[in-house]
């Protein structure tokens, strides 16, 4: 009896700290985020495209046709069975076929498939149809951020990388999540105009990634060598989120989508203003940097980039290689450190990072060969990145 006591308190305690876990963890999630998740939600979000639109009402027809078949099924099935029963005296039927059932039961099931099928076809058909598009956005998969390149439309030539914010990966860290928009907020969001058709071409750096935003009823997988395609047309403006839906490494979880929807003139603003930037950013690769000015920059690309991973310190545990004091880094033959870099290691576990600018690699790792204790004096140029990538 003191046995059952014991195991029977061991089990309420147990349930009375997955009851506080479940609490403290919903408390996260104060209210609904616009454009993204729901607290406590059931239904499919709420549709900001056409497509959207048409595979929620695919998905409540098709629904409602199994639920109707499923009762209609089982209940001809229980009533035959009670009906029927030997117990009141019934006695089976001697006849071994049924032309009508057989045509019934054959005729019935198609009829309803066709249903199902015309609807879901016309639907497939136009999610597949990118042709005139508007806008045209490369989406390249890396472990673990977004590029997007804007190939055609308003905005073509525009280029840059979408990386988790920063501040969301310390509360991750410190295991303090806080907003509604937690672990969703990236520094650059993917910027298009309302009520143009915006066809998305995705592709990958390294492993399958899948880019998926559900208010627009968007997912493409995302797959080093193939060129995938889909497309979209938002109907309002806002903010719509969405994450890579592949198990994509151990930073799956923190590479979120962010669509930011603009009305006509303020997107022509928005590409005006990224252009005069990226003109202000483009560097001659030629450019002799002082270490000083290189060391500045190398830290806030490695902020951007690194810190997740080897974290500020240099200093990290596990299967990661720290920083601090490496051999490689503290090697005067800078060659090892921008092959690393650009090629990656350790099979992905240290992804390539070629996107960056050769004047962004130079300073990440001139900033690493001076950071910490890692006092070598060395100083790495753009110029010897742009001779490694070749």
């Amino acid at each position: 009896m003191k046995n059952i006591s014991n195991q029977l308190a061991t089990l309420l305690s147990r349930a009375g700290i997955f009851a506080g876990a479940w609490v403290a963890t919903a408390a996260h999630a104060v209210n609904d985020l616009p454009g993204g998740p729901a607290v406590n939600q059931l239904n499919l979000h709420p549709a900001v495209t056409k497509i959207a639109e048409e595979q929620q009402w695919l998905h409540w027809f098709m629904l409602i046709l199994c639920t109707v078949i499923f009762i209609a099924v089982f209940a001809v099935m229980f009533y035959s069975i009670w009906k029927h029963r030997k117990s009141v005296g019934h006695k089976p039927a001697t006849f071994t076929e049924s032309i009508t059932v057989e045509v019934v039961w054959t005729a019935v099931p198609f009829i309803i498939v066709i249903l199902m099928a015309l609807p879901a076809t016309k639907v497939l058909v136009a999610q597949k149809d990118t042709t005139n598009a508007d806008l045209t956005v490369k989406v390249t998969g890396y472990q673990w951020k977004w590029g997007y390149d804007y190939i055609n439309g308003q905005g073509e030539g525009l280029s840059y990388i979408s990386t988790l914010d920063s501040s969301h990966r310390a509360m991750s860290d410190a295991g303090k999540p806080a907003g509604d928009n937690y672990l969703l907020k990236v520094d650059n969001p993917l910027v298009v105009p309302v009520g143009q058709k915006v066809r998305v071409i995705t592709t990958a750096n390294d492993v399958i990634h899948a880019f998926a935003v559900p208010a627009f009823g968007i997912k493409q997988d995302a797959i080093p060598g193939f060129v995938r395609d889909t497309w979209f047309r938002a109907e309002k403006t806002g903010d719509f989120y969405g994450q890579c839906q592949e198990l994509c490494g151990k930073e799956h979880a923190y590479m979120p989508i962010h669509v930011k929807v603009l009305s006509a003139e303020d997107y022509t603003a928005w590409v005006a203003t990224e252009k005069k930037k990226q003109l202000a950013k483009a560097d001659d690769p030629s450019k002799v940097w002082a270490l000083d000015d290189l060391t500045k920059r190398g830290e806030k690309v490695y902020a951007s980039n690194c810190i997740a991973c080897h974290q500020a310190a240099g200093k990290v545990a596990g299967p990661i290689k720290a920083l601090d004091g490496s051999s490689i880094v503290l090697d005067a033959d800078k060659s090892k450190q921008i092959a690393i870099l650009l090629n990656g290691a350790g099979n992905g576990a240290m992804p390539a990072w070629k996107q960056l600018s050769d004047t962004d690699i130079a300073a990440v790792v001139t900033y690493t060969k001076n950071n910490w204790s890692n006092k070598t004096g060395q100083i790495v140029q753009p110029a010897d990145v742009l001779a490694a990538r070749k």
